[in-house]
Parts: C-alpha cells; structure tokens; sequence
C-alpha cells in the first residue's frame, strides 16, 4: 500500500535526481526516464486525489503505464 507522503517522497527523490543530472546528451536517456516516472506520480497523486474526493478509497488508485501520462496535458 502507497500513502500520499510515499509518492511526495518519490516525486521529491526524483527531482532531486533530475536537478543533479549533468547537463549533456549523454543524460538525456536518463531525464527522459525521470520526466515518465515524474508524470506517472504525479498522476497517481492526483488519482488518489480524485477518488478521495469521490468518497472512495484512495489506495484502489494504481499507477498507470507510462505510454498512458505521458500524453496528458498539465
């Protein structure tokens, strides 16, 4: 079971990761990893959110596949 403060802390990690990246082609792989896993927690965040709001039970909220997140609009 992820609490909300579990997907803070991995937004948090990853962040962090990406702002510590060197900036170069040679890690653009590597950000490009980062900026899925971010749009995939951040989605689930929100998902949480949504069934929260909804009355429902916020861990029935799963993490959908990148290829889902990346497409969507902030």
């Amino acid at each position: 079971m992820t609490s909300d403060a579990d997907i803070l802390s991995q937004i948090k990690a990853l962040v962090d990761e990406e702002h510590h990246l060197p900036v170069g082609t040679e890690n653009h792989e590597r950000r490009q990893q980062l900026e899925a896993q971010l749009d995939q927690a951040w989605d689930l965040l929100r998902q949480r959110q949504a069934r929260r709001d909804a009355g429902q039970d916020p861990d029935g909220a799963h993490a959908r596949p990148v290829s889902e997140v990346e497409g969507y609009l902030q």
